[in-house]
């Protein structure tokens, strides 16, 4: 009889996640079943992608733009991320520099990778994007977490960072702005992170899939911030920015080095992204202006909104993000942590959010409140939440 075999990383693939989209797989099941159910615990833009980039790429399937393309990268698509680099940092950037991936989390996962061994060690702030999780399990790393300043917009402490990294660390990954928290790293911390760390001879690795979204202050890059390129990595791309999630689109811009060893995971992995979607991308860098600043209006205005309807609410404050497309809201003087708020919340008032510490520990009391919905649901969402909050 054959018994099947699997190689370990299926199972730290699969290991149990489940709390953390719990309350989000439930609220779906409840809108199947027909409940008016409002989502705020994804982070997918509500936006269609603009007329242009579409008419685009249909323009270039018509002409036959279907087949292989480069492991790396179409060429254009990568001097236009070169361009764009070039624009918003002292350095010039060149087409070696960048690959080009199916969407940020990709990017990430080849990334690390190139850079680290199973067992090798990664130190990472938290609150954390949640689908960094499943990554460093998949490459069996070991993780060294550093918390946060939650009272204080969740800023990052340049000296708590310094004192987490050790000798064992090979990898320093940072995500500004943020998610779940919006926060922005200053440069002048950036700068001082990757100085140290190409000291101690460790990669900085910048996740900035929320750069074109900022609402206060201005978002300066890792490249743009460091001193010195030799030990920095970015990785960027248009699924929030330009709502293109579904296109898959991301890249990577790092030392030419690892843009090669990149270019050789992707051809063994991934065999490139499709060219006509390459060719609409970078027709998109080029001209996204007018309609980037359209939705980030509308987020900010959405904040703006969301913030100023629940500050209203005794007993949650919400954190001031000054970027993204998340509200990290404070549940705790409701007697409740954010895992048995989100659940009380969608239960009798069918909305659902993410609990706290689906991000990290330090945000056990928080929950995260998604800004894609229009204006309308989200009136709707909040007189839920101040319903539910008055009852409790």
């Amino acid at each position: 009889m054959f018994t099947p075999r699997y190689a370990r990383i299926t199972e730290r693939l699969s290991a149990d996640g489940s709390d953390v989209w719990a309350v989000h797989d439930r609220a779906l099941e409840m809108q199947r079943n027909g409940d008016d159910v409002i989502l705020l615990s994804v982070g997918d833009p509500d936006f269609r992608t603009p007329e242009p980039i579409i008419d685009n790429a249909v323009s270039h399937l018509r002409v036959g733009r279907t087949h292989y393309s480069p492991s790396l990268g179409e060429i254009k698509l990568r001097r236009a991320v070169a361009d764009l680099e070039t624009r918003t940092s002292p350095y010039p950037c060149n087409a070696d520099e960048v690959a080009i991936f199916p969407g940020a989390t990709s990017a990430i996962y080849a990334t690390l990778s190139c850079l680290l061994d199973p067992g090798d060690e990664i130190v990472v702030p938290e609150p954390m994007y949640v689908g960094y999780v499943p990554i460093f399990q998949g490459l069996d790393l070991k993780v060294r977490t550093v918390p946060l300043e939650v009272q204080n917009g969740f800023s990052l402490d340049v000296s708590a960072v310094k004192a987490t990294i050790s000798d064992k660390t090979r990898v320093l990954f940072i995500n500004t702005p943020g998610n779940p928290t919006g926060a922005i790293i200053p440069a002048a911390d950036i700068r001082e992170l990757a100085n140290y760390c190409r000291e101690r001879n460790i990669w900085l690795v910048c996740d900035e899939v929320y750069s074109m979204f900022c609402y206060e202050g201005k978002h300066v890059s890792a490249r743009a911030s460091a001193e010195s390129l030799e030990n920095i990595v970015m990785i960027d791309g248009l699924s929030k920015s330009h709502a293109m999630s579904g296109w898959r689109i991301g890249w990577v811009v790092a030392p030419p080095t690892l843009i090669l060893r990149l270019g050789s995971y992707a051809g063994a992995t991934l065999f490139g992204s499709p060219q006509f979607i390459q060719d609409a991308s970078a027709f998109a860098l080029e001209n996204d202006q007018q309609y980037v600043r359209e939705m980030r209006d509308e987020y900010r205005k959405r904040r703006d909104y969301v913030l100023d309807k629940l500050g209203k609410v005794k007993n949650i404050r919400c954190s001031r993000p000054h970027a993204g497309m998340f509200v990290m809201c404070d549940v705790s003087a409701t007697g409740l942590d954010g895992k048995a708020f989100a659940e009380q919340l969608l239960t009798e008032q069918a909305v659902s959010v993410i609990p706290g510490d689906a991000f990290g520990p330090s945000a056990a009391n928080f929950v995260r409140l998604g800004l894609a919905q229009n204006h309308s649901v989200l009136k709707r969402a909040c007189k839920r939440i101040r319903v539910f909050c008055a009852a409790i």
